[in-house]
């Protein structure tokens, strides 16, 4: 075009703007100065947010001095994108002056300007703010809401929210997730009950709280109750969230049922919901399914290529997780340090050394560090191996302190290789991170009792009783109509404990009658 006008220049803006070609914006600007072309009131608003998005603070000036220079200083929509750069590049003040020369602030001036101080942390002066704003839309409210709950105040959130004129269910959720985040399970349940409206983020905001918190028993009720009572269908998120508590429980049944729901509501092949299908698979024992989800998937990401890593390294599948992670260098895939964990767990479980330290020391090629799990990796390593001395010297050179897994771990392969000095030293690692454990002690004790030493046996037992506390029950898990019971040792908790031990005998005496003679146990 010859000689293009302003009209036809803020066309080209509003098209490189919606493509995210900023830079584009800001030249295409400046050739429009040269032009001697006189923008209008609508090309500032899209130049201005360009050098935002690019915090473009420089251009962004320039670009406030042809405002000026052109009259459109009291422009209240030419003001708030000012002032929504300003504040995005930390210049509050400037902000703030912008705001004040504006004569008519609508309530998008109020809402950056308020984001504005939210985002440097001055609470105060935002809350002062708010209170001078005549018109409020759920927008504005929503973000006082959320700079308090970002703030981690969440008294302060729910003193407004509660005078809070009109709430919609996404102002519901906010708070929601507000508590969520806060770690206050018992505020999320009491508002989830009482919300008017629930949507699907509502629900997942209630099953990722107890999933976070491992209550997994509760994501799966939460679940069953949400297909009863909702009129909303799960997403993607809801349903990677609950089979990942499936896989945790073992639950394989419901997780299968999710599988075939997922399948049907167009989940198919979601990439989330596929990997959390692996995972659940191998968790549950069903590693060859886990392996045809791999297999099947239309697109692979590296949470997918470390889940089916991971998952034949755990079942013993040692050279089939090598040979994927070989496969996966091939596909152009970078691994990270959750990778290089399935594959030293893989060499581990085979026994591969010389393998297992090279793969340890190859993580330097793709500008990885080795992290605590990467040593405790190779430390379990050297100790299955019986290498105990090269396990421990290991230890020693470690840039970091080793934790109670990798103390663990050297304790129990002292147990199995019969080496007390090894054990001795474990445990006084062990006593110094985990004081009040008493399974560190019953460890060494059962250690020092395979080697008749026990003098040390009744020192170790008089130093548990001193810790004053006891070792956790072990529990089993079952499911049963697709809820997970647990089941602890002489639990006299279960609401049907009757009946339950009434078939415990009854079993016993089937047992008996074909000639076996069962283990004692408790059915009192």
């Amino acid at each position: 075009m010859p000689e293009p006008d302003d009209v036809f220049y803020n066309v080209m803006f509003k098209g490189y703007s919606q493509n995210g070609m900023h830079n584009e914006v800001i030249s295409l600007f400046g050739k429009m100065m040269e032009s001697c072309v006189k923008p209008s009131c609508y090309t500032f608003p899209m130049v201005l947010k360009s050098c935002g998005k690019l915090s473009a603070l420089c251009e962004g000036e320039q670009v406030h001095s042809v405002v000026l220079k052109n009259g459109f200083k009291r422009n209240p929509f030419v003001g708030n994108t000012l002032i929504e750069m300003y504040s995005g590049s930390g210049e509050f003040r400037r902000a703030f002056k912008v705001f004040e020369e504006i004569p008519l602030r609508n309530v998008v001036g109020w809402t950056n300007m308020i984001s504005g101080f939210i985002l440097c942390g001055d609470m105060k002066l935002a809350k002062e703010l708010f209170d001078l704003a005549v018109d409020r839309d759920v927008v504005l409210w929503n973000t006082m809401i959320s700079g308090y709950i970002d703030a981690g105040d969440m008294e302060n959130a729910h003193k407004l929210f509660d005078v809070m004129p009109r709430k919609d269910t996404m102002m519901w959720n906010t708070m929601l997730n507000g508590y969520a985040n806060s770690g206050n399970v018992d505020a999320c349940e009491e508002l989830f009950e009482v919300m008017p409206k629930r949507n699907v983020f509502s629900w997942n905001g209630l099953i990722g709280v107890y999933a976070n918190h491992g209550c997994f028993v509760e994501v799966l009720t939460t679940f069953n109750r949400m297909l009863s009572e909702a009129e909303v269908l799960p997403n993607h998120v809801t349903l990677a969230t609950v089979l990942s508590a499936c896989a945790r429980l073992g639950a394989l049944d419901l997780g299968m049922w999710v599988h075939v729901y997922a399948q049907r509501i167009g989940y198919k092949e979601h990439v989330s919901v596929e990997n959390a299908l692996m995972d659940m698979y191998a968790k549950c024992g069903r590693i060859e399914i886990a392996k045809a989800v791999f297999n099947g998937l239309v697109k692979r990401d590296l949470v997918s290529w470390n889940t089916i890593i991971g998952g034949l390294a755990m079942h013993g599948h040692a050279s089939d997780a090598l040979a994927l992670f070989h496969e996966m260098k091939n596909a152009g895939v970078q691994p990270d340090g959750v990778t290089f964990v399935g594959v030293l767990c893989a060499c581990t479980h085979i026994g591969y050394i010389d393998e297992g330290l090279a793969y340890f020391q190859s993580l330097a090629d793709y500008s990885l560090s080795p992290q605590i799990e990467h040593y405790g990796c190779l430390v379990d390593l050297y100790s299955r191996s019986g290498h105990l001395i090269e396990a421990l010297n290991l230890v020693k050179m470690m840039p970091m302190k080793a934790d109670s897994v990798i103390w663990s771990c050297l304790l129990g392969a002292s147990r199995v290789y019969k080496n007390m000095e090894i054990a001795k030293l474990a445990l006084e690692h062990l006593i110094e991170l985990e004081p009040r454990n008493p399974s560190n002690y019953l460890t060494s004790s059962n250690i020092y009792g395979d080697a008749g030493k026990w003098d040390y046996v009744s020192e170790l037992k008089v130093a548990m009783r001193d810790t004053r506390f006891q070792k956790k029950p072990g529990y089993s898990m079952i499911e049963i109509h697709d809820k997970a019971v647990e089941f602890y040792s002489s639990d006299h908790r279960h609401p049907e404990m009757v009946e339950i031990y009434v078939c415990l005998r009854n079993l016993s005496k089937i047992i008996q009658s074909l000639g076996f003679q069962p283990e004692d146990m408790d059915l009192e």
